[in-house]
């Protein structure tokens, strides 16, 4: 980019010239720079942008400045139909269309001899590397196809209910298609039993009685195995079985041995996990540091399974792990990303085995910032397995036989040097949201026991932060070396994102300054201000709501939740292919021998890769949530016309969206039954109001329903509210409502009105094999805590 001596405060045109000649390139500081702009101009700079972003004139994304509808050179894209000329035609999969209007159209150029596994059609989704085109049909982007991801569903899922005379229904378990059973004539049946999971053909439909089908293939019985997780796998076409070579691959491995590898075997090293976890990928230890440079300092060690040893590139393991991009943790089974013989074998951190791994060295200064780092191929030997509350209760003064021995040589210096790094931690004062985490727990016959929101320990925040602190030693060391590698990115928030929290918080009286950068800090400042009132969860959901969701990129742009400006996941490569990339991207930087990033993945390849397991993690996300709604519908389907305490957790025009206090469960109340006026959806209050009484239900509300219907294959739940809205004095009503530009007139009437699954975020992870969680606690991550209790912003 050539160096702009004009003294002159560029022009706006000037300013987007600029950055459309560099789309993706550039931010402020580049913008600064080009126009030789000094720290005095830069606010005006920023306003300028910002008032840019809001006209449309620019899109900023990822901190960098793009053409309106940029999209990255590679994307996730679906197949949704053909142009005039029979072109195939697709749109970015995750494109918000809230956030960022309608989605652009990518006309998708097929060669007249297709690579194999590139050949798409219609319904299809796929792997994509675009370019932007100028098309006078308006069509902005042509895209090759990478590589087709999933191919278009033909058939519905169902459970096959049999009938007397030997045919049957089919009920589904989209959601969506709930109450909408199929008939399957007895010729059609194809020997389905009751309780069969089945994938049905669609034989024909009428205009009125049930559509008809016909069963295709038997996937397994709910009736016989209790198991709700095989909906979620067939659902989401999650890999169940591992292909024969990878199998051979895994039995024919042989653990480490010390060739090629430091020996720390006499390290004391721990595990502290779930009191029931199969696999033990991370081991932590911590001693003060003798430097006398480093007074009141410490020295903390993470070593974390060695999976490239055994996970080669391109190998069969490999290529099955990436198909699966992470493990999938449901209640009653674990779908691994990799065999069990590696995962729970050779490369779980067991007590007394040597065990082949990647640790870090870091050395803490005593006001808890890392002064220093460096990795080893090593051969360890843990000293103890712990689980979280064992450890928490050794501190706590109640040792028993296994931690009484390790009190005072191994854990109250893990807690030292854990006080240590929260020092730091609340300096860099990190987004702190308080979303309460529900835990589900089975009965033996696969069912559900009771719920329960598990208390956070110490122990649970220590392994934490030593993950984080590891995760960012990994970054570090990647780019200090220049080499190519996987980032755990979350952007921050879009101004309009912003702009609507500040919209909301006024009508709370709750002041939101934004000068300057955006922070976590002036969030949690908002979020301090409502602690321990009843505005609490209410504000909590929707700074929630506002946040970025975090992804895999190969390009940085740091980790907004965590308020850190480089991040990568290093701590579990057993259960998420990041982590491994990033693992053999530390053996090649640092010549630690096999199992290197080979010299030919460059930052195209590993962006593709990203897009792949970011879907990947975003389908393990959904189909653990669908069976955890499935589950409660389970537990609450012969309690029709019970009623329930709780609170209001999502406000649509198709009604209201209520989570119970007791179990987590969320049911519809749809806006039919809300009464009979008219109902108004205040978007910036995320509330419907009644038009005539000025009754208001709004997010957050603690209300009192009833449970009227339980879908327990699809997981739906419908309500009847029996709480009264509040009402406001009209005069404020009238004048907010006129405010308020979003409110828009909604009918109570039940043909306009669909029921939209309202929308929550978790985070896939290590989990006992009998637990499941119900809810996340934060859309970024930036809680650090998933089932495993491990580090996962």
């Amino acid at each position: 980019m050539a160096k702009h001596r004009d003294k002159v405060f560029p022009s706006r045109d000037a300013i987007v010239a600029f950055i459309r000649a560099h789309p993706g390139e550039v931010g402020t500081r580049e913008i600064a720079r080009e126009f030789g702009l000094k720290n005095a101009d830069r606010v005006e700079l920023k306003r300028m942008l910002r008032e840019l972003a809001d006209e449309g004139a620019i899109a900023r994304r990822k901190r960098k400045m793009h053409e309106p509808l940029a999209l990255p050179p590679t994307v996730m894209a679906d197949i949704t139909g053909r142009d005039a000329d029979g072109e195939l035609i697709a749109t970015p999969t995750e494109w918000d269309e809230e956030e960022s209007g309608a989605a652009p159209k990518i006309r998708i150029h097929v060669p007249r001899r297709p690579q194999p596994g590139t050949a798409a059609g219609v319904g299809d989704r796929a792997l994509l590397r675009i370019e932007k085109i100028e098309e006078s049909d308006g069509t902005p982007y042509r895209g090759r196809v990478i590589k087709v991801i999933d191919h278009g569903k033909t058939r519905l899922l169902g459970i096959f209910r049999k009938l007397p005379d030997g045919g049957g229904r089919l009920v589904p378990v989209d959601k969506k298609q709930a109450g909408r059973e199929l008939n399957i004539a007895k010729a059609d049946a194809n020997g389905a039993e009751d309780g069969d999971l089945v994938s049905v053909d669609l034989v024909r439909t009428r205009a009125f009685g049930l559509a008809s089908g016909k069963v295709k293939e038997r996937l397994g019985s709910l009736a016989s195995e209790k198991a709700v997780s095989l909906i979620a796998i067939h659902a989401h076409e999650i890999p169940q079985a591992f292909s024969p070579a990878a199998l051979r691959e895994a039995e024919a491995a042989s653990p480490a041995t010390l060739a090629g590898r430091e020996d720390w075997r006499e390290l004391p090293l721990v595990t502290i996990d779930p009191p029931d976890a199969k696999d033990h990928d991370d081991a932590v230890h911590a001693e003060p540091d003798s430097d006398p440079n480093n007074k009141g300092g410490t020295i903390v060690h993470v070593a974390i399974a060695d999976v490239a040893f055994y996970v080669r590139p391109g190998s069969a393991l490999d290529r099955d792990a990436l198909a699966r991009g992470n493990s999938v943790y449901f209640p009653d089974r674990v779908v691994p990303m990799l065999p069990e013989r590696i995962s729970n074998d050779l490369c779980s951190l067991v007590p007394g085995e040597p065990r082949g791994a990647l640790a870090v060295r870091m050395v803490i200064g005593n006001d808890g910032r890392k002064r220093s780092h460096s990795f080893h191929r090593i051969l360890m030997r843990s000293a103890a397995k712990l689980n979280y509350a064992q450890a928490q209760a050794a501190i706590d003064g109640r040792p028993d036989d296994v931690t009484g021995p390790l009190l005072d040589p191994i854990l109250k210096p893990l807690y030292a040097a854990y006080d240590l790094v929260k020092r730091a931690r609340d300096e860099r004062d990190p987004l702190d949201l308080d979303i309460p985490e529900r835990k589900i727990l089975l009965k033996p016959d696969g069912m559900v026991d009771r719920v329960i929101v598990p208390q956070r320990l110490d122990a649970h925040k220590l392994i934490e932060e030593f993950m984080i602190l590891a995760n960012v030693a990994a970054a570090e060391t990647l780019e200090k070396k220049a080499l190519p590698l996987i980032y755990r990115v979350h952007d921050e928030p879009t101004l309009e994102k912003v702009h609507n929290l500040q919209e909301f918080l006024k009508t709370l009286d709750i002041p939101f300054v934004k000068s300057g950068a955006l922070r976590p800090s002036m969030f949690n400042r908002v979020l301090a201000q409502v602690s321990g009132h009843d505005s609490e969860p209410l504000v909590n959901e929707v700074v929630l709501r506002s946040q970025a969701q975090a992804e895999y990129s190969a390009e940085n742009y740091g980790h907004f939740g965590l308020n850190l400006r480089r991040y990568a996941h290093f701590t579990s490569p057993i259960r998420r292919y990041a982590d491994l990339v990033v693992h053999r991207a530390l053996i090649r930087a640092l010549g630690l021998g096999e199992g290197a990033l080979p010299e030919t993945e460059t930052v195209e390849s590993l962006n593709e890769v990203a897009a792949q397991i970011s879907v990947t993690e975003r389908r393990a996300m959904k189909a653990e949530r669908e069976t955890a709604d499935r589950l409660i519908a389970h537990f609450l389907a012969d309690r029709i016309g019970a009623t329930f305490q709780g609170r209001i957790s999502g406000v649509t025009r198709a009604g209201l969206f209520v989570k119970l206090d007791d179990t987590g469960a969320d049911g519809l109340i749809p806006i039919r039954t809300l009464g009979t006026e008219y109902f108004n959806y205040d978007e910036t209050r995320h509330a419907l109001i009644g038009s005539r009484s000025g009754a208001m239900h709004r997010l957050g509300d603690v209300v009192d329903v009833r449970l009227v219907e339980a879908a327990p294959v699809a997981g739906a739940l419908r309500f009847e509210l029996l709480s009264e809205g509040r009402v406001e004095q009209r005069g404020r009503r009238r004048d907010r409502a006129r405010g308020a530009g979003p409110g828009t007139l909604t009918k109570a009437h039940p043909q306009t009105h669909r029921a939209e699954k309202h929308k929550t975020k978790k985070h896939p992870g290590r989990s006992p094999h009998k637990t499941v969680r119900t809810s996340a606690r934060s859309k970024s991550g930036t809680s650090g805590k998933d089932k495993s209790g491990k580090g996962k912003p």
